[in-house]
């Protein structure tokens, strides 16, 4: 069975828990010998780990005018369609040049560099719409010069890359739900993306969500027969010791850890009001928040107001053995998600053996058992589970023990099986 993969990033050049996931689930199913991946990005640095699978840039893909025939009839150039309708030009001059021509309607022109490749940034920025149209177009020229039996598409931005690979080739489509707009902005949609996720899903042949919690928004936002919908968890990587020494901490200090994207999501103001509630109680605690963020600035200032700021430190966005790094000093991890999809990081720190206390509202809640859970908006039931587990070395203990005992048993290669299962079932229609 050969997989034809379209994502957005992949490790180590990552920005958060999609790449992660892909990452995972890939390696799981290079554990099945009988499935082979073949996955996309819209831009390969060349530094990534390749044992696994083939990594293909979109970048790297020649869009070539040779695949295009050009007949003179009265001095006019016409554009006889053959395998691909994407005009490539370098410059302004060149594209007015080519716009002065008689095309099909259907024909796109897309900018290119001197050797007829897409330059894709492969990032968030301002341009994100843009690149999600060309990477589109170039997925369907890799469709059509690579042979596979299913295509595979995550999350939203590699959604229209998988629609137009299915409409070159008419293989079946699986599309990833590792999040939906609703969760990123709180309800309040931005219609653009909306009606992206939506159409994904729709064309899909079947549609795989993280949890339970994102297959309910999927049926009830986006009008998806239940029938259409499974329920895949994410799982976690074996986590190596750490090789380097780590800085000590003060004598008898507390480390309590927020690490995510600083949104709000991911519900950080929450995370702060429950750390002023346990000063009030324990000095001897200091807090860490890790990642970046359109919020970090309003954080920022809050703990400057709750007067907090000597016991709050803030990383930036950390990756690799740094969050290692951190978990290893970290007493307490927090995640109090307003609307987590699923929720990677508490498995990684339950790894480490690190107590946890997650939000009710995030999909890995579904399958933790050994976790303390509490309502996001509930500082105060967060502030006494912090401070419970801090003071009371035994109950520490307990989460340190089972929770890396629970994750070890939630591995990639059980959620490669399961999409195994669903290409399957599409390839059998």
């Amino acid at each position: 069975m050969k997989v034809l993969m379209f994502g957005w990033e992949f490790p180590p050049h990552i920005s958060g828990g999609l790449g992660t996931a892909c990452y995972g689930l890939t390696k799981g199913l290079s554990e099945i010998e009988d499935v082979d991946v073949t996955f996309v990005v819209p831009k390969a640095f060349g530094d990534e780990d390749q044992t696994a699978m083939q990594l293909i840039g979109a970048n790297t893909v020649a869009v070539s005018k040779k695949d295009f025939q050009f007949a003179e009839t009265n001095k006019t150039i016409e554009y006889l369609e053959v395998d691909s309708q994407i005009i490539p030009y370098v410059g302004e001059e060149e594209f007015w040049k080519l716009k002065s021509v008689k095309y099909s309607r259907q024909a796109k022109f897309v900018k290119t560099d001197d050797n007829s490749k897409i330059n894709f940034s492969g990032t968030y920025g301002p341009g994100l719409m843009q690149e999600i149209k060309d990477y589109a177009l170039v997925a369907r020229i890799i469709a059509l010069e690579n042979d596979f039996d299913v295509i595979h598409a995550h999350d939203w931005l590699a959604y229209p890359a998988g629609m137009a690979a299915k409409n070159a080739t008419g293989k079946p489509l699986v599309v990833h739900v590792h999040a939906t707009d609703f969760d990123r902005s709180g309800g309040h949609v931005n219609q653009k993306i909306y009606n992206i996720e939506r159409e994904g899903m729709e064309m899909a042949d079947k549609i795989i969500t993280v949890s339970n919690l994102t297959r309910k928004i999927v049926i009830e936002k986006y009008g998806i027969p239940s029938e259409k919908v499974v329920t895949v968890y994410n799982a976690v990587d074996q986590v190596p010791e750490a090789q380097e020494k780590l800085p000590p901490k003060a004598v008898g200090e507390k480390v309590v850890t927020f690490l995510g994207r600083i949104t709000m999501q991911k519900g950080p103001e929450y995370f702060i009001e429950a750390a002023s509630l346990v000063l009030k109680k324990i000095q001897n605690v200091r807090f860490v928040m890790a990642g970046s963020g359109d919020l970090m600035n309003a954080m920022v200032t809050r703990i400057a107001d709750l007067g907090i700021a000597d016991k709050f430190h803030f990383t930036g966005f950390l990756k690799g053995n740094d969050v290692q790094n951190l978990f290893n000093m970290t007493d307490v991890f927090v995640m109090p998600s307003v609307s987590e999809p699923f929720g990677i990081v508490p498995l990684e720190a339950m790894q480490l053996k690190v107590p946890v206390i997650i939000s009710n509202q995030s999909g890995v809640a579904e399958i933790l058992k050994n976790a303390i859970k509490i309502d996001f908006w509930d500082t105060y039931a967060m502030a006494d589970a912090i401070h419970g587990v801090l003071k009371y070395a035994s109950l520490a203990k307990y989460f340190k023990e089972e929770g890396k005992h629970e994750v070890e048993a939630l591995r990639w290669i059980h959620s490669a099986q399961h999409v195994k299962q669903v290409y399957a079932s599409v390839l059998q229609r």
